[in-house]
């Protein structure tokens, strides 16, 4: 079993956000052992952990809190930190998304790398989850976790477009798979549906230089850099979704055109598994059994 960790140096990431638009700040703190992964909003002073109860709007991004309140686009960070091991993390942000920098979780990934981790004196406590658990979206959307030895992610989607397709992926999550394998895959939309989302507040600040561009029939702004760079950045977008149980987990991840609303019930399940099993754990104090007992 590891030792918890956190960063050994605080860092600072200035971009636009993915949605708002808006140019942001952030900065990533050390934190102590059992304090997780801390949003801070220094705008509005909110406080925001990175907990699936906390979860709020699903739509194309991951957002903690209410709105005025949020932090939005979190599951490119969040991905980073747990496909790496970083435990514990404050993170101090100006406005209302983190950025979107070059649409994957590879720049946060080389800015933990350079800050460095250090261990913590507790530790991390993985749960390894004792039964299967799943959510069923609409469409024939799934996702479950298995129980297994590892944290294995299996995933597969289906886009009527031939440029994506069926595309399917299978792997160990390890620090070395997470940096070579996911981190480097980009956030991608289609161009037919950018004025929709435009007109409900969203894709403000997308662009060429951070997401895929997909049109009518392929991608308009280059290569990809994995033939399956699609089905690769579902995985990233459900290894940061999944640190909101708020330990490391377990299990076999198996997923069929899940998105965020699906992956954060799940964790959702894990947490209400991760307390029922604590409180089997816990046994009455004696006060409490004799007042039971009146």
């Amino acid at each position: 079993m590891r030792l918890q960790t956190t960063l050994a140096r605080t860092v600072t990431v200035s971009g636009v956000g993915l949605h708002s638009g808006h140019l942001v700040r952030a900065t990533l703190r050390p934190a102590p052992a059992g304090r997780g992964i801390v949003f801070v909003r220094t705008d509005v002073g909110a406080v925001l952990p990175a907990l699936a109860e906390e979860a709020g709007r699903l739509d194309y991004a991951t957002s903690l809190g209410e709105r005025g309140r949020e932090v939005g686009t979190v599951e490119h960070l969040l991905s980073a930190a747990a496909g790496l091991g970083l435990d514990n993390l404050t993170v101090e942000i100006d406005g209302p998304e983190l950025p979107i920098l070059d649409g994957s979780s590879a720049p946060w990934v080389a800015e933990i790398h350079s800050a460095g981790l250090t261990t913590l004196a507790s530790a991390a406590r993985p749960f390894a989850v004792p039964k299967t658990l799943s959510v069923h979206g609409s469409d024939g959307k799934w996702i479950e976790i298995r129980p297994a030895k590892e944290l294995r992610i299996s995933y597969s989607i289906d886009f009527p477009h031939p440029a994506v397709g069926r595309q399917s992926i299978s792997l160990v999550l390890t620090p070395e798979t997470y940096a070579a394998h996911l981190a480097p895959a980009r956030t991608f939309g289609f161009l037919a549906e950018y004025e929709y989302m435009k007109s409900k507040g969203l894709a403000r600040g997308a662009s060429e230089d951070n997401c895929i561009v997909v049109g009518e029939s392929a991608v308009l702004n280059g290569g990809l850099r994995f033939p399956d760079e699609f089905v690769r950045h579902k995985v990233l977008d459900l290894v940061g979704d999944l640190a909101l149980v708020g330990r490391p987990v377990v299990g076999h991840v198996v997923a069929h055109r899940a998105g965020h609303a699906l992956h954060t019930a799940l964790a959702k399940e894990i947490r209400q598994a991760l307390a029922g099993e604590h409180l089997r754990r816990v046994e009455p104090a004696p006060e409490s059994v004799a007042l039971a007992g009146r």
